[in-house]
């Protein structure tokens, strides 16, 4: 009876421990080990060009988790599993800047095809219009290479494409 309260604390701290390292591995590793982005097409362009679909609730993921991994650092409990958590914390985080960093520059990139695509526009605009040839070609690169790969994670953290 000397040593119940520490057993009891022990036991405690082992049942939130497990359930700590559950969630972590079933619930987001798990999750982002299948998560794969959608790159689908434009009207105009018959390559893979834009991130699609599913993009919104990728996004609403990675905010989920990212907030689960914070909670997790505070925890007390995390110290067996703490470089794991900060480590899937900043993965997760890249993939989130990446992602948004994606969007803005399709959402340029598309404004931008509608303006060059008409001829009128790339003939009294051909220093423009060469620029936008070879941003168009970089951006159309970067999305087929997405495309062959669509892991979340693994695109995210590729330096040619996160940049």
């Amino acid at each position: 009876m000397k040593f119940k309260d520490d057993i009891e604390d022990i036991a405690d701290s082992a049942d939130k421990q497990e359930k700590l390292e559950k969630q972590l591995n079933n619930d987001i590793a798990a999750y982002w080990e299948d998560a794969e982005l959608e790159i689908g097409t434009r009207k105009g362009v018959d390559a893979p060009c834009m991130l699609a679909g599913n993009i919104v609730d990728i996004q609403e993921k990675l905010d989920e988790h990212i907030v689960a991994l914070n909670q997790m650092n505070a925890m007390r409990y995390v110290t067996p599993f703490r470089s794991i958590v900060q480590e899937k914390s900043t993965s997760l985080s890249e993939a989130a800047d990446t992602i948004e960093k994606w969007l803005k520059v399709q959402t340029l990139w598309g404004n931008l095809v509608a303006v060059f695509a008409a001829g009128d526009i790339a003939k009294q605009m051909p220093t423009e219009s060469k620029k936008f040839k070879q941003i168009d070609r970089l951006w159309l690169k970067i999305m087929e290479r997405a495309n062959e790969n669509r892991n979340v994670i693994k695109q995210c953290s590729d330096d040619f494409l996160k940049n």
